[in-house]
């Protein structure tokens, strides 16, 4: 993994701002590239502040020049220590945290059988472990404020699986999960929360942020399912039919919503996706529900 020791912030975090009470603060996780990146950049554009993080932050320098409604600062969601800094900073240059964004993730290819615990573990402490330990860091100050949104970027995989990837599916089914239950806690409190799923966009998700190799034990038996999934995802890398900046734009336009919506389908593909998958398993549980009911004990019916 990329070195995580802590960066040396290179402006002074505690500089006074003029706030304007009607922007909101955006703390965004995984800026580097993009949907981070994209949407630290589009909510700048809408006059909104923007907490732009990255492991290295000096890849995500050119978003926040020249701007003080910008900060940008050293992340790693795995390092515990690293999150809470991150957010007291952002909470001591700019007041509190409108919109925490939940977007730093990465992709990893194989079989279930081929797949490492390594990378496995890696995945989970990124995509899952490591979103949950920014929300928590964020939601004392959204509690004391009775007011915030959390957006949580999941995927068309956590909503239905494809070969190759059933490892990513199962961190946005976790995500996904966290972020119901989440929502109905936080909902009296008067914090939002928004699922974000996009299909296929042209993020570099197949390419850098995934394991750019095969796996080290690459079963044959695979080869026309796992196999040539993995292989369709890395030829599509940069044909994709996503938008990235036309994302950012629709989860601005989403966010700055009186109603907010429970979940945000990005792309044509996801959109179809999602509900091919729903009248299949609304079909199914159909067909069974005489089984299903037989279940229970008779007084229960």
């Amino acid at each position: 993994m990329e070195d995580t020791t802590t960066h040396e912030v290179t402006h002074e975090v505690t500089h006074e701002v003029r706030l304007d009470v009607t922007a909101k603060t955006w703390f965004i996780t995984g800026c580097s590239t993009g949907f981070g990146r994209e949407l630290a950049a589009a909510v700048l554009v809408a006059g909104d502040r923007a907490v732009v993080t990255a492991r290295n932050i000096d890849q995500v320098q050119d978003i926040v020049e020249g701007n003080e409604r910008a900060i940008a600062l050293p992340l790693d969601v795995t390092d515990p220590a690293q999150v809470r800094q991150a957010v007291a900073d952002a909470e001591e240059r700019f007041g509190g945290i409108d919109v925490l964004v939940n977007n730093a993730g990465i992709g990893y290819f194989a079989a279930v059988e081929e797949a490492t615990d390594e990378e496995i573990r890696r995945m989970f402490e990124i995509n899952v472990f490591g979103l949950s330990d920014v929300t928590r860091a964020v939601l004392p100050g959204m509690r004391s404020r009775r007011t915030g949104t959390i957006v949580n970027f999941s995927s068309i995989g956590g909503l239905r699986a494809f070969p190759a990837v059933g490892y990513y599916a199962a961190t946005k089914f976790a995500v996904e999960g966290l972020t119901d239950a989440l929502r109905q806690e936080v909902a009296p409190l008067g914090i939002d929360t928004l699922l974000v799923e996009p299909g296929p966009f042209r993020t570099d998700w197949a390419g850098r942020s995934a394991n750019e190799t095969l796996p080290e034990n690459e079963i044959a038996d695979y080869a026309k399912t796992a196999g040539a999934n993995r292989a369709s995802f890395r030829d599509a890398t940069g044909s994709e039919p996503g938008n990235p900046a036309a994302a950012a734009r629709a989860i601005i336009d989403v966010v700055a919503r009186e109603q907010r919506p429970q979940r945000l389908l990005l792309g044509s593909a996801a959109y179809d996706g999602a509900i091919d998958q729903l009248e299949s398993m609304l079909s199914e549980f159909r067909s069974l529900e005489e089984i299903s009911r037989s279940a229970d004990f008779p007084e229960s019916v």
